[in-house]
């Protein structure tokens, strides 16, 4: 059947722009979809012939012919998020101007939802992804990816135990800074809020070594178990006992609001909060106002992610800002490279995070 578009004529096809440009449907083709031998001459006179018939390419018929789509596909947690939608800012620049699409998908930070977003992906014959992991250790995602002999390269957060490329910021270390930033400031009673959510209590898995803080079994987020060991190892070493007390997670379930509430009131409040991502950051800076205390007088607030309003608001929040875009980018040119015949032993490519401070800490009241 021909196909029409939505005037109701038919759609060109590559017989009408050979027709014109009085080559055969081979040569057509080879110019249409840039492969094989054609004078530049005859390249000239078919792309003139398809602007003129207003030739639209069948994609599917071209992905099948070279075996390439051009496209690539980039699976994020959550696309509220600034700090995604930066990294896919990214990764569309880079793909752009590589000459590849990309397609977006949405995992809800839900493993099942990633799995569905990925086989959804490989449908559309995407040639390779980029994947922000919902999880860390469900490595059964990805085979499919592997099955249809596509690259996948991960950002922001490892896959323990599958072998592939992978971009992520140096959590730990960042997480060690912005402790000890408040650690500086006089607070010993510090909480971490996360919406992670791990299926066993946290505490009872933590191993202290030379090393520092690791997870046995590990968390479900690479980002998250080093963000927690950066915390944790920053309060021991400034000899807080049992570093992980005011660690919570399941933010998103309990909600965020409320867990903040409950952590600044009552006997056993804390007095600084760390923030894992910029949303817990401003529902925590509102729950904070709505209870009638001040940041920092009161109570001292920082996070992670340099979203827009923490520079606007009074006071400003200090923060650790990520390379967010760069994450994006660095995962689509590593992926570029797999899709155009790179070979090499898979690697991890840490990105630096930078400390801004803000107005956010003083120190604690009667400190």
């Amino acid at each position: 059947m021909t196909a029409q578009n939505q005037s109701g004529r038919r759609d060109a096809t590559v017989a009408d722009v050979a027709a014109m440009a009085g080559v055969s449907k081979a040569t057509a083709a080879r110019a249409l979809g840039d492969y094989g031998a054609v004078s530049a001459k005859v390249r000239e006179r078919v792309s003139a012939a398809a602007a003129a018939l207003g030739y639209r390419p069948n994609e599917v018929a071209r992905s099948m012919s070279t075996g390439r789509s051009n496209t690539i596909g980039i699976v994020v947690g959550d696309i509220e998020n600034p700090a995604f939608a930066q990294a896919t800012r990214g990764a569309a620049d880079v793909a752009e101007e590589a000459g590849y699409d990309l397609i977006l998908s949405n995992s809800r930070e839900d493993a099942d939802a990633e799995r569905k977003a990925i086989e959804v992906q490989l449908a559309k014959r995407v040639d390779g992804l980029i994947v922000a992991p919902a999880s860390s250790l469900r490595t059964a995602n990805y085979a499919g990816i592997a099955d249809a002999g596509r690259p996948v390269v991960f950002f922001d957060r490892l896959v323990h135990g599958f072998a592939a490329d992978a971009v992520v910021s140096a959590n730990r270390e960042s997480a060690r800074r912005l402790t000890q930033v408040l650690l500086d400031a006089g607070h010993r009673r510090i909480a971490y809020v996360s919406t992670l959510v791990e299926p066993e209590p946290v505490e009872p898995r933590a191993v202290w070594d030379d090393g520092g803080l690791s997870f046995a079994p590990r968390l479900l987020s690479s980002v998250i178990e080093d963000r927690m060991a950066g915390y944790a190892s920053a309060l021991r070493e400034a000899g807080v006992e049992n570093p992980l007390a005011f660690v919570r997670l399941g933010a998103g379930v309990d909600g965020i609001g409320r867990m903040v509430a409950g952590l600044i009131t009552g006997a056993s409040a804390v007095t600084a909060i760390i923030a894992s991502d910029s949303v817990i950051a401003i529902e925590a800076f509102r729950a904070i106002r709505e209870l009638g205390l001040r940041i920092p007088e009161d109570i001292s607030l920082v996070g992670f992610d340099n979203a827009p309003w923490t520079s606007v608001t009074e006071p400003g929040i200090t923060v650790i800002a990520q390379p967010e875009r760069e994450l994006g980018a660095l995962a689509t040119r590593l992926l570029i490279e797999r899709i155009e015949g790179g070979a090499r032993p898979a690697s991890v490519h840490t990105l630096p995070q930078e400390l801004i401070e803000r107005g956010s800490v003083a120190a604690p009241v009667g400190g």
